[in-house]
């Protein structure tokens, strides 16, 4: 039996609907699909920054607490060179006050001859000019000769002692007061050093 034109257009309506309706189910199943692959790229970019995000942080955070033991370190030795400089300056205050006070020793005579006589021995002459010179000969079985020079005199800024020279003048040996303070100061220092700021926990040696 032939369809009429009516119902040709109703089954072509109803195809055309069926048609529609599975393309549409298709589009929101395409939809779903790409929403789901975009939520799933979102969130694999998303972690994969929060990783980079975090990384890049935590290498700021090193470069900074590194940068912070370097600071620290650096105050530590600037600190510790400001007490080192404050003791040497304390030091070297307290060892120039002794030098002005050199000048007082020559102003006692007795004091000073028995000193100049110290001098004299310690300096390996073994001999207090003329009245030491027999002392000296029978000590060492050889002649000796000392004289003074009248021409040249210790320099204004030493406070007393002696300078001695061979025959010659090429061989001094200085025994003045501020050659004896120096070398007092030297060998003395670990023992000014502990007097003054106390024993250093950490010196293994005494200089």
């Amino acid at each position: 039996m032939a369809l009429s034109d009516a119902d040709v257009q109703k089954q072509i309506k109803h195809m055309m609907a069926f048609i529609e309706q599975e393309a549409n189910e298709k589009a929101e199943e395409i939809d779903a699909k790409a929403e789901e692959e975009f939520n799933i790229e979102k969130g694999r970019l998303v972690q994969t920054q929060r990783l980079k995000i975090m990384e890049y942080y935590e290498k700021k955070e090193k470069q900074i607490e590194q940068q912070k033991k370097i600071q620290m370190s650096n105050l530590m030795n600037q600190a510790r060179l400001k007490v080192l400089k404050a003791r040497d300056d304390m030091i070297s205050e307290m060892l120039n006050e002794a030098r002005q006070r050199l000048a007082n020793v020559a102003k006692d005579p007795a004091k000073y001859s028995g000193l100049m006589d110290g001098l004299l021995l310690q300096v390996g002459l073994y001999a207090s000019i003329q009245k030491n010179i027999p002392i000296y000969k029978a000590a060492v079985k050889n002649n000796l000769e000392v004289r003074i020079d009248q021409d040249n005199f210790l320099s204004p800024d030493v406070s007393g002692g002696i300078e001695i020279y061979n025959g010659d003048g090429k061989i001094k040996v200085s025994n003045t007061l501020e050659s004896r303070l120096d070398l007092m100061a030297q060998q003395m220092m670990p023992e000014i050093r502990v007097a003054l700021f106390g024993a250093n926990p950490n010196r293994k040696f005494m200089d």
